[in-house]
């Protein structure tokens, strides 16, 4: 992780000083757009302005990102086209699909809604490179070095709200292309975030009859108490019975979670099996692999080497899991936590895409959600975020006392789990993950190490 880009963007508590304000936003739209220009120049050799798109999700202070933003670009000379309200992965396809130089994403995810973050995506519709986002950070640093545009080398700032139209078109094609077999209810949670614009026109098709919740945004309700991280409400709908899935996307909509019609969760890791032995028997799944992170269940492991798949296993982070996917020709991989990349459709997690594809399986079977994601066996697993500053995260991971805890607590496994350490690429909070066979058992052993780290601080 840079200076100011994680794993996912630029995130922080939004205009809390010191962490991500409109100031901060000006400077990484100037610097982006200094550094895009001389990039996109450089490879293309263009004489024009670059034209860049900005999304956001809702929240409350997703207008003054996307002023100061707009600001800082048009300053660096490039023009700006603005979408409103959109899901990210609209934004990573919208960016090729339309032919922009590269498009800006005013999103946190899943966090809450005082929060806000800023990913950059390059005009193939990909996070940027490492290299791109150090000079982007130099640049940041530097940006009272930038030569400002004068005269008619300003940039333009337009407004196309229509233009998300484009991205809804090429999901519902998707829906409306793959086999449908069955009727389905479905439940949609679209978190207050940005499937609220876009999940109505998607899942109205044929042999759908769907239901929305929480899809009222005002700007502060986002992920509260909905959504893919807080699934209690949707799973007590589903428990009631009268429908046969429910999706629970999260603020951005590049996550999805299921609930089958019982009201149990349906993870990624599930998803992820249940897609990559769906797409083996259709001759779609390149090189008979999937990608994960290290956090994939050991049920994930287990349950591809009985159907002859391959996993690769990567850092914890999406844009780790597709450098792999590009770097060994692989057509899907993600996370637990519900990032699903499929490459023949997205270039990132795309939540409404990966509910699609599920809905293609269960209207083909004659099997509830339930016989079909059941077949992968999760091992019990444990997590536990513990409040650590940015500036700590590194000496709390290097410190011997805890080190030493993280090694009794893998021997005490004996084989049969694992631990892992580490720090969020997003909050300011360290994760502790314990996998093993008795629930209690781990809960009691991630505690053990959460006492250690807190006794630290």
């Amino acid at each position: 992780m840079g200076k100011y880009f994680g794993t996912d963007g630029v995130r922080g508590t939004a205009n809390k000083e010191n962490e991500l304000t409109a100031a901060l936003a000006y400077k990484i739209g100037l610097a982006a757009s200094d550094v895009l220009s001389e990039n996109i120049n450089n490879i293309n050799n263009i004489n024009r302005k670059p034209k860049i798109i900005i999304g956001k999700d809702t929240r409350i202070s997703g207008d003054m990102f996307e002023a100061a933003i707009a600001a800082g670009i048009c300053a660096g000379g490039c023009d700006v086209v603005v979408a409103g309200i959109v899901p990210t992965p609209a934004i990573a396809y919208l960016v090729k699909e339309c032919g922009f130089d590269a498009g800006i994403m005013i999103s946190a995810s899943h966090n809450h809604a005082y929060d806000n973050g800023i990913k950059i995506f390059n005009s193939q519709g990909f996070k940027l490179s490492d290299e791109l986002e150090e000079k982007i950070e130099y640049a940041i640093d530097n940006y009272k070095d930038i030569k400002l545009k004068t005269g008619e080398h300003i940039g333009t700032v337009k407004t196309n709200a229509g233009i998300i139209e484009k991205y809804i078109n090429h999901v519902s094609e998707i829906n409306k292309i793959i086999y449908s077999k069955n009727s389905v209810k479905i439940l949609v949670d679209c978190a207050n975030g940005s499937a609220s614009e876009t999940a109505a026109k998607i899942f109205d098709g044929e042999k759908i009859s769907y239901s929305i919740i929480n899809s009222d945004h005002n700007g502060l309700n986002i992920n509260d108490k909905c959504g893919s991280t807080h699934l209690d409400g949707i799973k007590k709908r589903m428990k009631m019975g009268g429908f046969d899935i429910g999706f629970a996307f999260d603020g951005d909509a590049d996550r999805c979670l299921a609930i089958d019609e019982t009201g149990e969760l349906i993870d990624g890791d599930k998803i992820i099996c249940i897609l990559a032995e769906e797409m083996k028997k259709d001759g779609r799944l390149k090189n008979n692999a999937v990608a994960v992170t290290k956090l994939s269940n050991i049920g994930l492991h287990k349950f591809c080497e009985s159907r002859g798949i391959s996993v690769e296993q990567t850092d914890v982070g999406d844009r780790f899991v597709l450098e792999r996917m590009l770097e060994k020709d692989i057509s899907i991989g993600g996370e637990q936590s519900g990032h699903i990349i499929v490459t023949d459709y997205a270039t990132t997690g795309d939540g409404q895409i990966t509910a699609v594809l599920i809905l293609d399986i269960l209207r083909k079977s004659e099997k509830k959600a339930s016989e079909i994601f059941n077949v992968m066996k999760s091992y019990p697993q444990v997590l536990l975020g513990v409040k650590v500053a940015n500036d700590k995260k590194k000496e709390i991971m290097s410190d011997e006392s805890v080190q030493e805890a993280v090694e009794r607590i893998q021997g005490l496994l004996d084989g049969n789990g694992r631990v892992l350490l580490r720090p969020s690429g997003t909050e300011p909070l360290i994760r502790i993950m314990i996998e093993g066979e008795n629930h209690d058992t781990i809960t009691g052993y991630a505690k053990e190490i959460e006492k250690v780290i807190l006794e630290k601080l």
